[in-house]
């Protein structure tokens, strides 16, 4: 059985987070070595990826840890709110994560997505009507 079938049917809230990764610039190659690692600590924690988004390579404001730059990832999350503290300890020792922003969504940015989502179903459904 999934953890987040598990964590619902055991009255447990899961909850939507947004995560900001910056990820060491010398993976720029290759990035699934870090990206592997964050999706495998968050689906072992019970959550679920809902959006995953590559920002690119950009400039930081100050060197962290040394690096001048940093890949950005966006992830759109769902997570048991007890897994929060397990995710942060593990990121913050993570050598291929320079940092991490870790936040609760904002009920108007989820309501957001999920209108995007039923308007993108409408229009898929009305493409198939017009093509047959």
């Amino acid at each position: 059985m999934d953890l987040v079938a598990l964590a619902l049917t055991k009255g447990v809230s899961v909850k939507q987070y947004e995560m900001t990764v910056l990820i060491h610039p010398d993976l720029e190659m290759n990035l699934s070595l870090a990206t592997d690692k964050v999706k495998k600590l968050v689906e072992d924690n019970g959550g679920k990826i809902l959006q995953e988004t590559n920002e690119g390579k950009h400039r930081l404001a100050y060197a962290v840890k040394k690096q001048n730059f940093a890949i950005y990832y966006y992830y759109d999350i769902e997570l048991p709110p007890a897994a929060i503290k397990k995710i942060s300890s593990t990121l913050n020792i993570t050598d291929e994560i320079l940092r991490y922003l870790l936040v609760s969504a904002s009920p108007r940015k989820a309501k957001s997505n999920a209108k995007q989502k039923e308007q993108s179903v409408e229009d898929n459904e009305t493409k198939t009507n017009e093509e047959e």
